[in-house]
């Protein structure tokens, strides 16, 4: 499957930004992740085709991941955006099962990324 990520920029604290995904052909399980410089890559929200999600505890709240299934295109709305949210962010595809899309290692398939900055 390809990914190819959008929306991303360059945004005030407080803030929001949507991002996107198209995917080239039917994925089960997708995900955000994101990668700060100098850090390890993590998970950011995931959701199934039914629409099951699960966000990491430090955007909850502040994320809403979702998904178009026509379209096979993910999102991902981030409002008050902060300072820490700095960060590439990515879409992946992965696991077929949909109690596993919550399993962040188990995503194989990455976008190219899109930047995101906070100031």
């Amino acid at each position: 499957v390809q990914l190819v990520e959008s929306g991303g920029g360059s945004v005030q604290a407080g803030g929001s930004l949507t991002l996107s995904c198209a995917a080239s052909t039917y994925t089960s399980c997708m995900a955000w992740f994101r990668q700060a410089p100098g850090k390890e890559r993590e998970g950011v929200a995931s959701i199934s085709r039914g629409g099951s999600t699960t966000y990491a505890e430090s955007v909850k709240g502040r994320f809403t991941i979702s998904r178009d299934n026509v379209k096979n295109t993910l999102y991902l709305q981030m409002n008050s955006l902060k300072p820490e949210d700095t960060a590439m962010y990515y879409c992946a595809a992965g696991p077929s099962l949909a109690r596993e899309c919550p399993v962040w290692y188990l995503y194989n398939s990455w976008g190219q990324g899109t930047q995101v900055t906070v100031s």
